[in-house]
């Protein structure tokens, strides 16, 4: 009995491989139209997501419990403000900044660089991923030295354009109260190498040197503090600690937390991909319209095949089967490259890079991010593409099913 149904099915699948083979054009244009809604999801999806999933990946990285401060319009931070963070019970630690941004000659190239002065110790409780690779951080007093990044020591090619005690020359432009904007070329000594870190949307450690909090004011000749980070115990009291501070400099400063920009990428990815998978269902839309259109002049087209099928001794059920296995067929082949397509469009447009702008650099920065491309995704869209055959075949399959076999051999 199970070999009688076997056979039987196996009839089917060639019967429907058969009809399609023999209307190839009609077939090719019909699982063309199919593909294009599973192109649209695996590309756009797995794009969305990679890209998703790298910023979220490079602020958590950050730590998850850090909060900047940043002083808006021509506030002030002072040791006041400082203090007050300090006294706060879930605070951690909270140190201040001074920041620039200058030339450099790394290689024989012009190169933009960044400059943080700060307490060098807080760096690794802050950027949780960063190691030395050689050397050794240099001391508070030591003014003249600096942690610098990856790509401040090797050019892009991995050759090396400064070692340990090389004199770094850094351009860089200093606004003074009395003086304006100001142009000053400081020299700073290499005491120690960060390893590769990667992109960073916030700051680039690979393109950073790093020098001592007291430096900011002898060799740069910053008054003002750039910023404040602040560093919560627990991250599950960052937003009240966020709310607290907002309350405090009510205007005053911006305060933002790592925690609450992951959350928001989040969200945004989220409905992104909202938007994305109902775009991609119109495209479903239409492909059901198509496969029901070809399906039905399919059958008309086959009347009297139909006829002679029932004539032999197929049933309604198998004839209905027939029909649809048809349709299924041209589902899976357009599901088959559609994803393909997807997979490889994945890659092409994650390939171009996406351009952010650097919030704490104001300048801007591409970031490159390959697709993240699962088994569960794909498994979902082909499941999806063969509902679509399924859809646009039960009505066609119903008519078939329904065509009096006496009639049917009259057809002409």
């Amino acid at each position: 009995m199970i070999r009688i149904k076997y056979l039987i099915i196996s009839d089917l699948m060639r019967l429907s491989f058969k009809a399609l083979t023999e209307k190839r054009v009609r077939a090719l244009l019909t699982i063309i139209g199919i593909s294009i809604g599973p192109f649209i999801m695996v590309m756009m999806g797995s794009v969305i997501a990679g890209y998703s999933s790298y910023i979220i990946n490079q602020i958590t990285s950050l730590g998850q419990n850090g909060i900047i401060i940043f002083p808006s319009g021509s506030y002030k931070l002072s040791e006041n403000d400082l203090n007050y963070i300090r006294s706060l019970p879930n605070v951690e630690r909270a140190e201040p900044f001074y920041y620039t941004q200058g030339f450099a000659k790394i290689c024989g190239e012009n190169k933009k660089v960044y400059i943080y002065a700060m307490d060098l110790d807080f760096i690794f409780q802050v950027v949780r991923n960063a190691k030395i690779m050689k050397g050794s951080l240099p001391g508070p007093n030591e003014v003249s030295k600096s942690l610098v990044g990856y790509k401040i020591a090797y050019n892009d090619n991995g050759d090396k354009c400064y070692d340990l005690n090389d004199v770094v020359s850094v351009s860089v432009s200093i606004y003074q109260n009395n003086k304006g904007l100001v142009r000053k070329n400081i020299n700073l000594m290499i005491s120690a190498v960060l390893e590769e870190y990667g992109g960073a949307l916030f700051f680039s450690p690979d393109s950073t040197l790093f020098i001592s909090y007291d430096a900011g004011k002898k060799i740069l000749g910053f008054n003002d503090w750039s910023g404040i980070i602040v560093l919560v115990r627990d991250v599950y009291e960052v937003r009240n600690v966020t709310n607290t501070l907002r309350n405090y400099f009510s205007g005053n400063a911006d305060v933002i937390s790592f925690s609450a920009i992951a959350d928001s990428v989040a969200s945004v990815t989220r409905v992104v991909d909202f938007i994305n998978f109902t775009t991609s269902l119109s495209a479903f839309a239409v492909a059901v319209s198509g496969v029901a259109a070809t399906m039905i002049t399919s059958v008309m087209e086959r009347t009297r095949e139909i006829g002679v099928m029932k004539a032999i001794g197929y049933t309604n059920t198998l004839v209905m089967i027939l029909i649809i296995m048809e349709a299924i067929l041209m589902s899976l082949i357009g599901a088959g490259i559609g994803v393909s397509l997807g997979v490889v469009g994945a890659y092409i447009l994650s390939g171009r890079g996406l351009t952010l702008s650097g919030m704490m650099e104001s300048s801007t920065i591409v970031i490159y991010a390959p697709p993240k491309i699962s088994l569960e995704n794909i498994l979902f869209v082909i499941l999806l593409t063969i509902s679509i055959g399924i859809l646009g075949g039960i009505l066609p399959a119903y008519r078939a099913a329904k065509i009096p076999p006496a009639t049917a051999l009259r057809y002409e």
